[in-house]
């Protein structure tokens, strides 16, 4: 469409981005709830594939809103991207052993989310939001799940 590769490069980031923020959300919990019920059920972890493809649809037109004709392809591509990435840190965070940062800074962030505050740390693949958005835990929080 016309775009050089650093254009592309770019609209794919804003797309992870605007998942990251989308990982946040009250809508996405909504979602995603029955997992904070059953946090360790590796079956009830991961978006339902057949329910994705069906969000694609309305997260498609809403890209279509905020972007021009030209770059939606690649703004979708990245929140798509951020997504798939989103859901492969979310399944190894809880049944991976990661051995060194930042998977286990990250390991630790989300299981105290889970088990101690979970009305802070909403972030899984950063903490980029929970920063903006006031919602990172204090350091002592997460440090104590270590001890």
């Amino acid at each position: 469409m016309g775009h050089t590769l650093s254009e592309v490069a770019l609209m794919v980031v804003f797309g992870i981005c605007l998942w990251t923020l989308i990982e946040t959300n009250t809508a996405h919990y909504l979602l995603h709830g029955i997992h904070h019920k059953h946090p360790t059920d590796g079956l009830r972890l991961v978006f339902p594939p057949a329910a994705a493809a069906i969000l694609c649809f309305p997260f498609w037109n809403l890209i279509r809103l905020i972007t021009t004709p030209t770059t939606t392809h690649g703004v979708f591509g990245g929140g798509l991207l951020g997504y798939v990435m989103y859901d492969c840190t979310h399944y190894y965070l809880h049944h991976g052993q990661p051995s060194s940062n930042p998977g286990k800074y990250l390991k630790k962030y989300h299981l105290n989310h889970h088990f101690r505050i979970q009305n802070m740390g909403f972030g899984i693949t950063s903490t980029l939001w929970d920063h903006v958005f006031g919602t990172l835990p204090s350091t002592k929080t997460i440090a104590k799940k270590s001890s």
